[in-house]
């Protein structure tokens, strides 16, 4: 079952359109025909309770866990059989759970290895992420191990800014996060999104920061599409008790 899609504006092509997307580990399947779209310049929340999928879909869309079936089109082009690291040169960053860093390496050094391994290599793009993170300017000599858990998602976010993407994902980037560090994250996608145009893929469990973020969402329920829709639609009765816990 699947409801109304999120959608770009009329007559521009979606920057990112999956459809009939499957995914499963070893035997146990967690996704069933699975669509989504996300416009250019657009935030889109994908909702649901624990253990639905959601991080599954990040997961196939970036490539990281191959699908069984479906396609994933990113700008028009297919990418469903391409690995991760060839959907970042294109134009996808991405930020999964677990504030995902090199430990042993310094602040300085996380982002400048990767920007070694970008497509544009031009140091600039550091400067720019560190302008989205502030924080973290006095903290470039510091071992990424040693970050408190927000400072660390802050720099997994830089990280992936660091390649200048064109569209965003990000898998539950306040969770296990300070509160204090929650409102700068809040802040800095709002200001990517509604500033700079970049489109986000986002995963979150939090309605009232959803309804505050999106332009489109859709709600995952047993690996299949509930429903979807505009950001006005969060308000419905429905939508609360499928998010209920």
């Amino acid at each position: 079952m699947s409801g109304p899609e999120s959608t770009p504006e009329a007559g521009e092509p979606p920057l990112l359109e999956v459809t009939g997307l499957e995914a499963a580990y070893g035997r146990a399947r967690v996704l069933f025909g699975v669509d989504v779209t996300v416009g250019a310049g657009s935030l889109t929340c994908v909702m649901g309770r624990n253990g639905v999928g959601k991080t599954t879909l990040l997961n196939a869309v970036m490539g990281v866990l191959a699908p069984t079936a479906g396609r994933v089109v990113f700008d028009g082009e297919d990418v469903t059989r391409l690995p991760a690291h060839e959907r970042v040169r294109r134009g996808m960053g991405y930020v999964p759970q677990g504030h995902e860093t090199f430990p042993q390496l310094t602040v300085a050094e996380n982002l400048q290895v990767t920007l070694e391994a970008s497509r544009h290599r031009d140091r600039g793009a550091i400067d720019e992420a560190l302008e989205v993170f502030p924080r973290l300017k006095d903290l470039l000599g510091r071992r990424a191990g040693f970050l408190s858990g927000g400072q660390q998602q802050q720099l997994a976010i830089a990280r992936a800014l660091v390649t200048r993407p064109r569209m965003l994902l990000l898998d539950e980037p306040t969770e296990g996060v300070q509160p204090s560090i929650v409102a700068e994250i809040e802040a800095a996608i709002v200001r990517l999104h509604r500033e700079r145009g970049l489109a986000v893929l986002l995963v979150e469990q939090y309605l009232e920061l959803a309804l505050r973020l999106a332009d489109g969402f859709v709600i995952i329920e047993g690996g299949v599409v509930r429903r979807a829709g505009t950001a006005g639609d969060l308000r419905d009765e429905e939508v609360r008790r499928l998010l209920a816990v």
